[in-house]
């Protein structure tokens, strides 16, 4: 495929990817379908040759399969949600068009599934599918504004067994009863809670200290009805366009606020935007403070709390209306590009494969807005 310059603007890419890739591709290995020219543009938008250099080949032992094919065909497994690596490599071996796209000229060149196993590994362990989407949407939409950024969670079932909950201590933590003595020390202060600290932690800090281990949460659905899963809990920062621009896997049990601060900050990183869409359960004051740090408006339904509730202005229920957005996302992930078939084990491994997913539908919407 073309070499395209990671600065290269979003719809003069677009108009080379259609006037001159896909009739180069189709003069070479035949008429495209809709899904083949979806990947090859999902492939271009992402730069991938650009992510590709740690993996050279330096003249020690064996040369290693080629990085930037399999790095390929991974992408392929999202956009056509193969369910396991075994179905993706069948479809590669069976497929010539798709396995000429991926950089595979001959059958006898296709890895095994070892190989494709190790490569998988490698690229969670150095992050890499999420350092792809990262430079995609500061170069594609960085210098743009977005109106609002949609904060949501989505539960990620996952097929390993839960780490066991820490006994709990019974016994009761009673102080001394009845009033203080005049000269008695002024009893500690409390603890600060993981918000007040992520407000003075970097983003680095704020990530090392989420727990991320497989573990059993509960939420409720749309319906008002309790769901429990087994696995881990994505959350979402999703801008207008349906686009996901950040995304932090953490355990299933941990409650949506306490990654609020660290996914804002990873957001700021990457886009502009004016208003923060959340629902009641971000209903924290540590939240609108860094909302308001980062010169954000932020658009909260508010959690009564035994009190009565404040509702939206006329005009803040509008824009409020856009939070739907990651809604649609969240099902875009499980229902087409793999949120669904979690086959991996480990957050390293299933934030990974949930990366390449989101970093399809990002690559998708964006050249969506174009057409």
């Amino acid at each position: 495929m073309q070499a395209q310059s990671k600065h290269r603007p979003l719809g003069e890419l677009w108009m080379s990817i259609q006037s001159w890739l896909f009739p180069m591709l189709e003069d070479e290995i035949g008429e495209l379908d809709e899904k083949h020219r979806q990947f090859v543009a999902v492939c271009e938008l992402c730069s991938l040759q650009d992510h590709m250099a740690t993996y050279q080949w330096i003249g020690n032992g064996c040369p290693p399969s080629d990085r930037l094919a399999l790095c390929k065909a991974f992408i392929a497994k999202a956009v056509w949600d193969f369910s396991t690596t075994r179905d993706l490599i069948d479809a590669i071996r069976h497929r010539p068009t798709l396995r000429r796209l991926c950089g595979w000229e001959t059958l006898g060149l296709v890895p095994s599934e070892a190989t494709f196993s190790r490569a998988f590994g490698t690229f969670a362990c150095d992050g890499r599918p999420q350092q792809i989407h990262d430079v995609m949407i500061k170069t594609h939409y960085g210098d743009k504004l977005a109106g609002h950024v949609n904060r949501d969670s989505t539960a990620i079932h996952a097929r390993e067994k839960a780490k066991p909950k820490p006994k709990a201590s019974h016994e009761p933590k009673r102080g001394k009863r009845g009033r203080r003595r005049k000269d008695e020390p002024p009893p500690p202060l409390p603890d600060p809670t993981r918000m007040q600290q992520q407000l003075q932690r970097d983003l680095p800090a704020n990530l090392t200290d989420l727990p991320n281990a497989c573990d059993w949460g509960c939420k409720k659905n749309s319906q008002g009805k309790t769901e429990c899963w087994r696995g881990y809990k994505a959350h979402l920062d999703v801008i207008d366009g349906d686009i996901p621009v950040s995304f932090i896997l953490t355990s299933a049990s941990l409650h949506d606020s306490q990654v609020a601060i660290p996914l804002a900050q990873m957001t700021a990183l990457r886009v502009v935007n004016l208003y923060d869409l959340a629902d009641a359960a971000y209903d924290a004051k540590d939240i609108r403070e860094m909302s308001a740090r980062l010169g954000h408006v932020a658009l909260i339904d508010h959690n009564p709390r035994r009190g009565e509730k404040i509702e939206f202005s006329p005009a803040e229920m509008v824009r409020y209306k856009e939070r739907s957005s990651v809604e649609r996302v969240n099902s875009h992930l499980h229902d087409e590009h793999g949120g669904r078939h979690v086959r991996v084990r480990g957050p390293v491994k299933v934030a990974a494969h949930l990366a390449f997913g989101l970093m399809v539908i990002a690559a998708e919407q964006m050249l969506r807005m174009l057409g």
